[in-house]
């Protein structure tokens, strides 16, 4: 069955809550799967272009007060803002990986490059050093990683790293293992210390999230739930678009679709997958814009960019590939954005919209503008067109 390039668009439009907002926050997270994390205003503005309305509070409101979501270590070993259910798909489908290979680095480093001496019984140490923290964070609640230092002086253990390198450093250990506990499902990123755009955040035991614990899925099982909920926001899509976006190797991608057992499909010549039961055409929605920040889901979503970028890759793409702030209509890039020292949001267009999505383009950018006041947003990741536009 063909898929075509208008449909892929318009389910894009529709599934992202792009062409028409959603109610809620956690309705805008579901329709994506995952918020992107590492950049903290991407949440922020990630969730504005889809919920009208929408104020940091809200956010807020669902992150620490309600709880409805959380920030966790998952795909690709990036940080990710998603439903507390499909935080455990994420922690057992990908992060239980990421956790044990991570574990095992660190453990090599405690062993080989300790500073001024190496642990010498690294996995017990390691072990009994998680352990206290854990018991210092349930004591206090919420901790800053300087806190738990204070509570656990074995943090300020230091590595000595690429020794003898003109890279080589020496630091403490102390955010290795609070990223460990972290990956690991046994604590959560919980409000940051400063403002939404912090990067520095308090720390929390994720039974306040999660009071039961972590449900305990298998992992098969735990990565076919994801494919399914992936294949409905960003199918009809490729095999190799899965795998980029979950970072399962070839085997783990295989057997989470031998479960879903997705319908074959043609995307403009070339292999893909959707959900079974999914392949009616969805209406066409009304047109649209939207102003999308950098590592925004949509673009992210795939590793096969072409249908909805076009020619303007090399613009709006950093050499590490993370997508900055973007411009998009009816299913498809047009231009980037960026904010100005002054507050002003300002825009480009790389190609002809017309004059009435010109117009809603410039009415989006005074809206954000507006929304935004005296905050100032530069992208984790800077891009060729942000740091043109924002200079």
């Amino acid at each position: 069955m063909k898929i075509s390039l208008a449909q892929r668009r318009a389910r894009l439009g529709a599934r992202h809550c792009l062409a028409a907002p959603a109610a809620t926050v956690e309705e805008a997270v579901g329709g994506v799967v995952a918020l992107h994390a590492t950049d903290p205003a991407s949440v922020y503005l990630s969730a504005w272009a889809r919920v009208r309305g929408l104020s940091v509070t809200d956010v807020e409101r669902a992150l620490y007060e309600e709880r409805s979501l959380v920030r966790l270590l998952g795909m690709r070993r990036t940080v990710f803002v998603t439903s507390v259910d499909t935080a455990a798909c994420v922690q057992a489908g990908c992060a239980t990986d990421i956790a044990a290979r991570q574990r095992r680095l660190l453990e090599q480093h405690l062993g080989t490059q300790g500073h001024p001496e190496n642990v010498a019984d690294p996995a017990p140490w390691l072990a009994d050093v998680e352990d206290s923290v854990e018991k210092a964070l349930r004591g206090r609640g919420i901790a800053t990683a300087q806190q738990l230092v204070d509570d656990e002086p074995r943090l300020r253990q230091q590595l000595h790293l690429a020794k003898g390198k003109p890279y080589a450093s020496i630091g403490n250990v102390t955010s290795r293992v609070l990223f460990q506990l972290a990956v690991d499902g046994r604590i959560v990123r919980g409000r940051p210390r400063g403002t939404w755009l912090s990067t520095q955040y308090h720390w929390a035991p994720s039974t306040d999230w999660l009071p039961a614990g972590w449900p305990g899925l298998a992992p098969d099982a735990a990565r076919a739930e994801l494919a399914r909920r992936w294949l409905h926001a960003f199918g009809p899509a490729t095999v190799a678009d899965l795998r980029w976006w979950s970072g399962w190797n070839a085997g783990q991608t295989k057997r989470a679709l031998s479960v879903v057992a997705p319908a074959e499909v043609e995307l403009d010549g070339t292999p893909g997958i959707a959900l079974p039961g999914d392949l009616d055409p969805v209406a066409e929605p009304d047109p649209w814009v939207a102003l999308l920040p950098a590592l925004d889901p949509t673009p992210m979503g795939w590793s096969g960019r072409d249908w909805y970028l076009g020619p303007h890759r090399a613009a709006l793409f950093d050499r590490s590939g993370n997508i900055g702030p973007t411009i998009w209509s009816d299913g498809r890039v047009v231009g980037a954005w960026a904010q100005r020292p002054s507050g002003e949001v300002v825009t480009a267009l790389l190609e002809d919209i017309g004059t009435e999505k010109t117009a809603a383009v410039k009415a989006e950018a005074a809206r954000l503008t507006g929304w935004l006041g005296e905050s100032r947003v530069v992208p984790k990741f800077r891009t060729p067109k942000e740091k043109e536009l924002s200079s």
